[in-house]
């Protein structure tokens, strides 16, 4: 089976379960957005996790929902998947104009500058910001707008200075901490070190940003390496005879260290 057959065969089961699936039948937009952006999580997790046959089983799952939504789009006699794609391949080769015209970049970082001053040309943006999606979780909310800063070249001109104002905003938050009193759990911080704190955040997102490395992945992978870190940590205890919860900080502290290297 070539690629135009398979395709085609998942568009005509789209729209064959559409028109015969109860589930399928109820779905709007606002319904199939949350799964399509489960599904987009599931495929950064195979990536990170480097498992080849489920990435591709999720990209599989992915594209069935570029499939559903362009079939509820053509529904409403908007574009459907043959214009998605057509405008799809013309918005890529507009915004390459180093491979597909006479222009010459010479950096990943020159091609991104470029690519941000095409979009604020061809669709008239209204500021810097216009169009960032809210909806984008914080890490990449951040990210965005700073990519959208930097293509007018306002940050900072090399790691170093990111790094700096890194330090200076986790100093201006332990300040922030003196002067407070002591935070009970579960309480509202007060506004000053919610501030800071946010501050301190954006700061290493910029940071991340500057490293190439995706803030919202290198978190979730640190995540589950405490996870698995943790667990390996609990499961040692209790090949002692032990219940990690119950153990006193600096004796779960020893097992932590022990998963740490096991892992290392």
């Amino acid at each position: 089976m070539g690629l135009s057959e398979a395709l085609v065969d998942l568009q005509e089961l789209t729209e064959r379960l559409r028109r015969e699936c109860p589930w399928d039948r109820e779905q709007t937009e606002r319904t199939i957005v949350p799964h399509t952006v489960e599904e987009a999580y599931e495929v950064a997790d195979a990536a990170i996790a480097g498992d080849d046959a489920k990435l591709s089983d999720e990209l599989g799952d992915l594209l069935f929902q570029v499939y559903f939504l362009a079939l509820l789009l053509a529904e409403k006699g908007q574009l459907g998947l043959e214009d998605i794609a057509r405008g799809a391949h013309e918005k890529l080769v507009r915004r390459h104009p180093h491979v597909f015209g006479g222009d010459e970049l010479d950096s990943a970082g020159e091609v991104r500058r470029t690519w941000e001053s095409s979009k604020r040309d061809l669709e008239g943006r209204a500021g810097i910001f216009h169009d960032v999606p809210d909806s984008l979780p914080a890490l990449l909310y951040a990210r965005k707008v700073q990519r959208r800063a930097a293509a007018i070249d306002f940050e900072y001109p090399d790691t170093a200075g990111a790094l700096a104002d890194l330090d200076d905003e986790l100093r201006e938050l332990k300040h922030a901490l003196a002067e407070a009193d002591e935070i009970a759990p579960e309480t509202e911080p007060p506004a000053h070190v919610f501030e800071e704190m946010g501050d301190v955040l954006f700061a290493a997102v910029n940071v991340a940003r500057r490293l190439n490395v995706d803030p919202e992945l290198a978190l979730r992978a640190m995540s589950r390496r405490f996870v698995q870190r943790v667990e390996r940590a609990e499961r040692s205890a209790a090949a002692e005879g032990k219940s990690f919860a119950e153990l006193p900080l600096e004796e779960q502290d020893r097992y932590f260290d022990r998963a740490k290297e096991e892992f290392e």
